[in-house]
């Protein structure tokens, strides 16, 4: 959250001279309202942005496609028909280990 008021911080520095010259311009004449109107949208504008790049990080992320190629292999295995289950009513297949978290998940070693 403290890089998002840091964006804005910044967006609203950049932006104070040009609010001051819209306050000055709208004091003297009468097409000075017109800016001082305009300042409305600039500043939402603004905002939006900064917590649109927030959000985003488009400037900080990497482009994951290309730095992670990994080029295809063919698919190894076999058509062999290893069972054959009909018209069965258990909702559970036996020998399954979806309780057993230890034996199913393998550390990488």
């Amino acid at each position: 959250m403290s890089a998002l008021l840091v964006d804005l911080a910044l967006v609203l520095a950049q932006a104070g001279p040009l609010v001051a010259d819209v306050v000055r311009a709208a004091e003297g004449e009468s097409d000075g309202i017109v800016w001082l109107l305009a300042a409305g949208p600039v500043g939402g504008a603004a905002t939006y942005w900064a917590i649109y790049r927030y959000y985003r990080n488009t400037d900080k992320s990497h482009s994951f496609e290309h730095e992670t190629i990994i080029e295809a292999q063919p698919v190894e295995g076999g058509e062999e028909k290893v069972d054959h289950i009909s018209r069965t009513r258990k909702s559970r297949i036996e020998g399954d280990n979806a309780s057993s978290y230890r034996r199913r998940v393998n550390r990488v070693r």
